[in-house]
């Protein structure tokens, strides 16, 4: 019998400071994830409904460019894809208009410590695989 292959898991990165962005980047291929790219909720959604079932972790700014701003695109994760690990950071407090933040976020103030990302990321990595 032939051994089942799980497709590979990914951290998606949803940042618009390029520099950050490439420094998450850097960070998290350290770890068992692919790491993919984005730098708005758009392309985060987008990347998420074609891929969702490869996708473990997600590590989101709040200030995002567009329409959508990281605290609605986590909402829409937690909501869609439930299995996903999530991380929202912002170099700014969280205040009254941006609202709770949904229960199994977990919320990184900038800049954040590059131990507790990778731990974030490796307990997505070790998560049993599921799919929608």
């Amino acid at each position: 019998m032939g051994q089942r292959i799980e497709p590979y898991r990914v951290a998606l990165i949803v940042e618009d400071d390029f520099e950050v962005r490439g420094l998450a980047a850097a960070l998290l291929e350290e770890t068992d994830l692919k790491v993919v790219e984005t730098s708005s909720a758009e392309e985060a959604l987008d990347y998420l409904n074609r891929h969702s079932e490869e996708v473990a972790f997600l590590f989101a700014d709040l200030r995002l460019p567009c329409l959508m701003d990281g605290m609605d695109l986590v909402r829409t994760v937690r909501i869609k894809w439930p299995w996903v690990r999530t991380v929202l950071t912002s170099g700014r407090p969280l205040d009254q208009e941006t609202g709770d933040v949904p229960r199994d976020v977990r919320f990184m103030p900038k800049p954040w410590r590059a131990l507790e990302v990778l731990m974030e990321a490796e307990r997505a990595a070790t998560q049993s695989y599921r799919k929608n």
